[in-house]
């Protein structure tokens, strides 16, 4: 079906493709092609028995592996993939050897997991690798040559090729997955963490399937697109999708990524009463609470979770934040650590345990978290952001111009990134830069309301005293437009009184907004950038 419509007659259809993708993917052991496909369907209307769609094409290899395939995959579902891989190796059926190949996949991540853990310490993941890697590449590689991989084969090739940071390769090789066999969720989400820039998803060739839509929302939430992202997620709701949890969660994540923490807060709590024992994107829902320093709130989150699941990764990033809310900035980094335990792909976990070093003051464990966020995720701005923080106390500003630069990049909207910039631009001397960002944060809509103040600053120190003039009028109208008083701020027609009057309330604004988010034990200014789960869906 070429497009997603309103009708019920196309909604019937769609339903149909989710049960029969439901169905291959279970069989395959792909459990989160699983759940986001259940959820879809689960948001639709049931099909009556006559409407059902029959079952999958039974091919005579697959009567020959019958036996083999069920008795292999009760071991899998057990996770003992070597078991499961030795009692499929002779079995000639595309569903089987996926299972085989996958089961070897599988069995090295888990060996791999394990000695990561029984061995290291959060901060040195990733230096293992799963051993079963590149002798699987040989094989699918000869395989693929062959033109003898069905789509969800295809789909386990990129992910083996993304593992060994062949990235072109994998995205060729995702989105001839993705033609392949449209419906298969994961193959879309890989190839959504592959991609780097909007010229980039361009650029790339992708099946005109309804599934489509979801993956070009999803991508333009990762890409900061905001605006694209809800008009898209609206469009899937008005088209049928309207009791769709997974798109109440995103539209969700999107607003709490521009800062809308009011929508934001309503869209999980309203996800909180549909979906009660939810435990996916809480600690997104957590970081709002964070921000907006709502902690009996976030004590019940917290404790709610653990009484779910204490084992999750996104419990210990709830109690982690809410011990960091608490100042208690020790516990907050084990909790993190533990999360990285579970999952050392957790973007959110080492963007966040990077802000706990930063806060005890551990400036090189701090870089390390940062870095590791990175090799996750290199569209994290939050990451790129914390690493021109440290070295910004470490009194490096060609350091930190590099990293506040990839943030603005990725958020060139966003008054923090702008601010920051024009700090560094203002250590190194370059003031006609460091005054274009300022006047940018300002244009844009400054968060901390410090651009023009600052900007103003830069005018007096370089005897620009009629632009400095201008930059304080404009504030005090800001600041009285919006209904806030400011201590001993009035109107004066005469420059030096405004300029003396407004000097004051700089000095006090900059005071009281050295943390935008909670108590520092630094006398360095550092603005926690409130966090985004962006973790990768794993296969």
């Amino acid at each position: 079906m070429a497009a997603l419509c309103s009708e019920f007659g196309d909604l019937v259809q769609i339903k149909k493709q989710l049960i029969s993708v439901i169905s291959l993917c279970k069989e395959r052991g792909l459990v989160h092609s699983v759940k986001w496909a259940s959820e879809l369907a689960f948001a639709l209307d049931p099909l009556p028995k006559n409407e059902l769609p029959p079952s999958a094409t039974f091919t005579e290899e697959d009567a020959q592996d019958l036996d083999a395939l069920g008795l292999a995959k009760s071991y899998f579902d057990l996770k003992e993939y070597d078991r499961a891989a030795y009692f499929l190796r002779g079995c000639r059926s595309q569903k089987a050897y996926f299972l085989y190949m996958y089961s070897r996949y599988l069995s090295g991540e888990k060996k791999k997991d394990d000695e990561t853990v029984d061995s290291l310490g959060p901060l040195e993941k990733g230096q293992v690798r799963n051993e079963a890697l590149r002798e699987l590449r040989v094989e699918l590689s000869k395989k693929h040559s062959a033109g003898e991989l069905d789509g969800f084969t295809l789909y386990l090739y990129g992910v083996v090729l993304r593992k060994l940071d062949l990235l072109k390769e994998a995205v060729d090789v995702f989105v001839e997955a993705t033609h392949a066999l449209p419906l298969h969720w994961g193959a879309w989400l890989e190839l959504c963490n592959l991609i780097t820039n909007i010229d980039m998803l361009k650029s790339l060739s992708l099946p005109d399937c309804w599934i489509r839509d979801f993956f070009m929302a999803h991508m333009y939430t990762e890409l900061q697109m905001i605006k694209e992202a809800l008009q898209k997620y609206q469009s899937l709701i008005e088209s049928g999708f309207s009791k769709s949890t997974y798109i109440i969660s995103q539209i969700a994540v999107a607003y709490h990524n521009i800062r809308d923490i009011d929508q934001a807060l309503a869209l999980f709590n309203e996800l909180r009463e549909q979906d009660p024992f939810r435990i996916e994107n809480m600690d997104t829902f957590s970081n709002l609470l964070y921000v907006r320093s709502m902690k009996p709130e976030l004590s019940y989150l917290a404790h709610n979770l653990v009484e779910i699941d204490k084992y999750r990764v996104e419990t210990c990033c709830v109690i982690g934040n809410y011990y960091s809310l608490r100042s208690q900035h020790e516990k907050a980094a084990l909790y993190f650590q533990r999360a990285l335990k579970l999952n050392p792909r957790c973007l959110g976990a080492w963007t966040l345990m990077g802000h706990e070093y930063m806060e005890m003051k551990n400036t090189s464990a701090a870089i390390q978290a940062y870095r590791h966020a990175i090799e996750v995720n290199k569209r994290d701005y939050r990451a790129w952001y914390g690493l021109g923080q440290t070295y910004e106390i470490l009194k490096m500003p060609f350091y930190c111009l590099y990293y506040y630069r990839k943030a603005h990049q990725l958020r060139p909207n966003d008054s923090r990134m702008l601010v920051a910039l024009g700090e560094s631009y203002e250590k190194l001397s370059q003031h006609v830069e460091a005054k274009k960002c300022y006047w940018r944060a300002y244009s844009v809509g400054d968060v901390e309301r410090m651009a023009l103040l600052k900007l103003a600053k830069l005018h007096e120190q370089l005897n620009e005293s009629d632009d400095a003039a201008q930059c304080y009028i404009i504030y005090i109208q800001d600041i009285f437009s919006c209904g806030e008083q400011l201590e001993h701020a009035e109107a004066r027609e005469e420059g030096k009184a405004l300029l003396r009057q407004i000097s004051q309330v700089r000095d006090h604004m900059e005071a009281s907004s050295t943390d935008l988010f909670g108590p520092l034990s630094s006398n360095t200014p550092v603005r926690r950038v409130s966090p985004l789960d962006l973790s990768s869906f794993s296969p």
